[in-house]
């Protein structure tokens, strides 16, 4: 006779060791069936780590991600501390202030297009390393700053750099990647900036809760320093970053042994001539792709001075709130970057997200003027539904823009075409405080609602750029 285990009483022995088998395999099914969530937890976060280990599967972008992390810590605190320390270390009125922010910015404009230029004629990987050098000890010499000659020209020194550098960088990605792992590598670098600026603008505030001018000092040379210690990564960036070498001109030779001085002259001009028909400058589209990017780029005008500015003069919301949507933003930045940029390499797919971030952009601004007026509550509901969907549209934007300037750019002057681009958004970037403060902060609602058209028609001009584009370079539109 057998005895049948109770559900309790695995450890009593059976007569037949084959029941004891089955009543094994019964026991696990059941819990199998008990914890499905269990192991859809499990693989969904197996799935989360491949889909980020992918992401920076290659070799160069794992180099930039892990340069891009470590500086723009130093970045984010920069920032944090900068118009304080200013004001308060150095002794800067606000005018000479705004002075020594607009001179960095104007140089930055420059920089831009020379920092591509220079990117097709010389080695990518050494100028990424000069420039980023070079900016980062002049971080550190804010520290010597002591008026406002010596600011403005260690802010011009900066400006210039910086900008160069993320010329460079984007002339890098350009070469380095092809199709949808140009704009894939672009995200993931802005969602690496977002946060490490996030974690330096924390770092910053240490200054900023302590006060003193030895606190301010110590935290830019740490900003500095933290440039510096990225060059261990970009030291390690290989060689094909770098633009091929232009194919020499050979001496044209007479039948009797002689250089024929006067032929070889033409081949060389001929060379040049066919060089110079690449360039960004002799390319409408691209032109007119970067001006209506540069127009809609003032968005983060928008951001960081008209919303600011709006919250505590024309609202009832605690000023408090203002940082609360910045949060809200650097969150959104960095949890949808990434996958709303699939598939911005196909024209088409650019062109759409560029027409729906416009639309996004256009209703921001009309809800962000709607909370004038608003009792607090109410207020504070009405500018973080503006917030959000102004943070959609940034996203959708910069996929949109990612993907049009690497698929409308001639590859032989790839650094030249990244260097125009950047350049638009410096343009921009310098516009943005006057053009936001001369509409939504002088006008209040009828100003914001030009700055909701500005928006919608430069983005409906993207694309339409990219649906004339697609119809021309059918190959380039089709989806990879």
């Amino acid at each position: 006779m057998s005895t049948t285990p109770h559900p309790d009483t695995a450890s009593i022995p059976l007569v037949e060791p084959h029941l004891d088998d089955a009543a094994a395999s019964l026991d696990e099914a059941d819990a199998a069936a008990q914890r499905p969530s269990d192991a859809a937890t499990a693989s969904a976060k197996a799935g989360f780590a491949a889909r980020l280990a992918a992401s920076v599967a290659d070799p160069v972008l794992r180099i930039l991600v892990g340069a891009t992390l470590i500086s723009r810590v130093g970045r984010g605190i920069f920032l944090t501390v900068t118009v304080l320390y200013f004001t308060l270390i150095v002794g800067l009125t606000p005018g000479e202030v705004a002075v020594v922010l607009a001179s960095a910015s104007a140089a930055g404009v420059v920089a831009s297009f020379a920092g591509g230029w220079l990117a097709d004629r010389f080695s990518a990987k050494r100028l990424l390393i000069t420039f980023t050098s070079i900016e980062g000890v002049a971080l550190i010499a804010y520290v010597f700053a002591g008026d406002f000659v010596t600011a403005l020209v260690i802010a011009i020194i900066c400006g210039l750099f910086e900008q160069g550098a993320n010329s460079t960088r984007s002339a890098i990605i350009a070469r380095a990647f092809t199709g949808e792992s140009r704009v894939q590598a672009r995200a993931v670098l802005r969602t690496v900036t977002n946060v490490s600026i996030a974690v330096g603008s924390g770092l910053g505030a240490l200054a900023l809760a302590l006060g003193t001018a030895e606190a301010y000092r110590w935290l830019i040379v740490g900003a500095g320093a933290l440039y510096l210690l990225g060059l261990f990564q970009l030291v390690r960036l290989p060689a094909r970053v770098d633009a091929p070498a232009r194919a020499g001109v050979e001496q044209v030779v007479t039948e009797t042994g002689s250089v024929d001085a006067a032929a070889t002259a033409e081949a060389i001009a001929a060379e040049r001539r066919s060089w110079r028909t690449h360039s960004p400058w002799r390319d409408p589209r691209y032109l007119m792709l970067t001006v209506l990017s540069a127009v809609f780029g003032m968005q983060f005008g928008v951001a960081e001075l008209g919303v600011p500015l709006w919250v505590a003069r024309e609202t009832a919301a605690p000023e408090v709130l203002i940082a609360a949507l910045l949060i809200i933003n650097t969150i959104i930045v960095v949890i949808f970057q990434v996958p709303m940029s699939r598939g911005t390499h196909d024209l088409r797919v650019a062109g759409r997200v560029s027409a729906i971030a416009a639309w996004l952009m256009a209703v921001a601004c009309l809800v962000y003027a709607a909370a004038a007026g608003l009792p607090v509550g109410f207020a504070i509901a009405v500018l973080v539904v503006a917030a959000v969907t102004h943070a959609f549209a940034e996203v959708l934007s910069q996929a949109g823009g990612w993907g049009l300037s690497f698929e409308l750019a001639d590859p032989v002057q790839a650094g030249s075409y990244q260097g125009v681009f950047g350049m638009g958004y410096s343009v921009g970037a310098l516009a943005a405080p006057l053009v936001v403060n001369a509409t939504a902060i002088s006008h209040g609602f009828s100003g914001w609602a030009v700055l909701s058209g500005i928006f919608l028609a430069s983005g409906l001009g993207i694309w339409w750029i990219a649906r004339r584009a697609a119809r021309t370079m059918p190959s380039a539109a089709a989806p990879a």
